[in-house]
């Protein structure tokens, strides 16, 4: 009788406790998805402040952009967008996720620095749509030959590339493909983040709706400069 008691009183023991850790649990979940909701709700806030590109120029006094560069820097997460020498507006970007400068090297995860064009505009892509840039240029190139990454040949390929075609070759230990993309299928939650969450392979990323207002004004040839 008294071992029956005791089994009992531990069966309700271990009850109690089981019930405590389920309540916890719930209590957790529920507090990560009130801080996440918060979150996005805040990030929603600060997105709608920001005012059109078409808006964004009127106050400069344009109506159409005609002289447009793009100057990027990595450590203030941002892109800007030039008519000449003013500013018409500034975007919040993201990088590789591999904040370190650039190794120029394939599959390093990081974000190039140097002065590059536009050297394609692919309207669909994984990533919604990519603005291609001229990534090795011949910087990049001459680097690389005086390091040994690549040899004497393929410097000479990337070089007659990047004087007689618009995008040079990603077949090379540098890597390519770089570029500004959007974010495509996890646009709404990404864009709402109100900090900067740097996930991409090399390239730079914008929300689908500020890649649909670079699209618009920029073309091939144009500068971009990623410092």
């Amino acid at each position: 009788m008294v071992e029956l008691e005791q089994q009992n009183g531990q069966k309700k023991i271990t009850g109690f406790i089981d019930g405590i850790l389920i309540r916890n649990i719930f209590l957790t979940i529920v507090t990560i998805i009130i801080f996440l909701a918060g979150v996005l709700a805040y990030g929603i806030i600060l997105n709608q402040r920001e005012i059109p590109l078409s808006q964004a120029m009127l106050e400069k006094g344009f109506t159409k952009l005609e002289d447009v560069s793009v100057i990027i820097d990595r450590k203030k997460f941002s892109l800007e967008l030039y008519e000449g020498d003013v500013l018409i507006k500034t975007y919040r970007a993201s990088f590789g996720r591999n904040l370190s400068d650039k190794k120029k090297l394939a599959n390093d995860g990081a974000t190039p620095a140097g002065e590059y064009k536009v050297c394609e505009i692919i309207p669909q892509h994984r990533y919604y749509k990519f603005i291609k840039l001229n990534y090795p240029n011949l910087d990049d190139a001459s680097e690389a030959l005086r390091k040994g990454i690549i040899t004497q040949r393929e410097f000479n390929k990337l070089k007659f590339e990047f004087y007689y075609s618009d995008c040079t070759s990603s077949d090379t230990p540098l890597g390519g493909n770089v570029g500004i993309h959007g974010i495509g299928r996890l646009n709404f939650f990404f864009k709402n983040l109100p900090f900067v969450f740097n996930w991409t392979d090399g390239s730079i990323a914008l929300s689908d709706e500020n890649i649909d207002e670079l699209i618009s004004v920029v073309k091939v040839g144009t500068k971009i400069v990623i410092r």
